[in-house]
């Protein structure tokens, strides 16, 4: 009887310690992260010569970077600021903000409280002039509407201008619905931050007038311990997912190793592996602008660096799982699983001075225990 069973009492064994290996190898952070600092090394050297400069603070130009954060193995290990902003502050994301939202929605995914097929006015009727438009099309930027995402360089023929700071304050999504066709929806991408404040007031319709305000805090950031956030709203109350959260580097660090572990958090699936598998999708009509070479590829409202419809990997030094949400002036939340880091960049970059694909090498050579391009 011995002889028979102890075979299945070793592998029993065997599959326990292996079991406890992994979750050993997890690290996760509580009320705070656990800091294991990288040793001083060349490549950190050569990391922080480039992130770091001096700061022109009379012309503002050049690279400004306010905080880099990096995280290996769940632990963090590498962190500096550059006066005012600290460890405690709560920097704008800029665009980021947008991918906020769509870990956000995928949490409501989960809770079966919306469709990617669904027409957006189904859960925001004042969008009832583009039936056509669904909520995937809005995640992919591909709304087909005639809108005009210049900032600085043409603020007067600008859409995201007159939505955020003039005509549409009050109710930007309300704004967004009277902008005319351009397109099929779903025909081609285009940048809007238009789409995506649409979809923040879809989500209130998808989630309860009742839930809405609190919902990403219930939802998302309370369950990943995110203390920090701060979302701005519009006049109507609307989330302003184009642009204005607010967070520490370390809380936004908590965001991109949940997309690390494909929505995971620890024993708790928060996003559905299916959204995650959709925010990793490229756009399937995605065509990469003439002349640019360094453009990434929407996903479901992440950016990705991969090859795409002819399009060469637009960081070739970066890994091509790399997942990317991306903000103004150089912001930059990094997940790059295949090298087991999550890098978070807060930036003050006033020109085009920063290379991404250049720093993403940098990163890798000072940190990743295995570099796979």
């Amino acid at each position: 009887m011995g002889s028979l069973f102890a075979p299945r009492r070793l592998l029993l064994a065997l599959v326990c310690a292996v079991s406890a290996s992994t979750a050993q190898a997890e690290h996760w952070p509580t009320a705070d992260w656990q800091t294991q600092l990288a040793a001083p090394s060349a490549a950190i050297d050569t990391l922080q010569a480039y992130a770091f400069p001096a700061r022109d603070e009379v012309s503002r130009k050049g690279i400004r970077t306010d905080a880099l954060l990096v995280i290996r193995d769940g632990q963090v290990v590498y962190e500096r600021y550059a006066a005012p902003t600290t460890a405690a502050t709560a920097h704008l994301n800029w665009s980021m903000s947008k991918s906020i939202l769509a870990t956000v929605m995928g949490v409501a995914y989960g809770q079966g409280k919306l469709r990617l097929d669904a027409p957006v006015a189904q859960y925001y009727p004042a969008f009832a002039a583009h039936p056509q438009v669904k909520v995937g099309h809005l995640l992919n930027w591909a709304s087909g509407l005639d809108w005009q995402e210049d900032y600085e360089y043409a603020p007067l023929k600008s859409s995201v201008v007159a939505m955020l700071y003039t005509r549409g304050r009050n109710d930007m999504a309300e704004f967004v619905s009277h902008t005319p066709a351009g397109a099929q929806p779903g025909t081609r991408f285009r940048y809007s931050s238009g789409d995506s404040n649409v979809l923040a007031a879809a989500l209130k319709g998808m989630v309860g007038a009742e839930n809405y305000a609190d919902y990403p805090w219930t939802a998302l950031f309370d369950p990943l311990g995110i203390r920090s956030a701060v979302w701005e709203r519009d006049g109507a109350g609307t989330l302003i997912a184009s642009s204005y959260v607010y967070m520490t580097a370390r809380d936004l660090a908590r965001i991109g190793l949940l997309m690390q572990h494909d929505g995971r958090w620890q024993d708790q699936q928060i996003v559905p592996k299916a959204w995650v598998e959709f925010n990793r999708t490229p756009f399937a009509n995605y065509l990469a602008q003439a002349g640019k070479t360094t453009e990434a590829v929407p996903g479901g409202h992440w950016w990705l660096n991969v090859a795409h419809n002819a399009a060469a990997v637009p960081w070739p030094d970066a890994p091509s799982d790399t997942l990317m949400a991306l903000g103004h002036w150089g912001q930059g939340l990094y997940v790059m699983a295949s090298a087991n880091l999550v890098v978070v960049r807060y930036a003050d970059d006033r020109d085009a001075s920063f290379d991404r694909n250049h720093f993403l090498k940098l990163i890798q050579a000072a940190f990743a225990e295995q570099v796979q391009p």
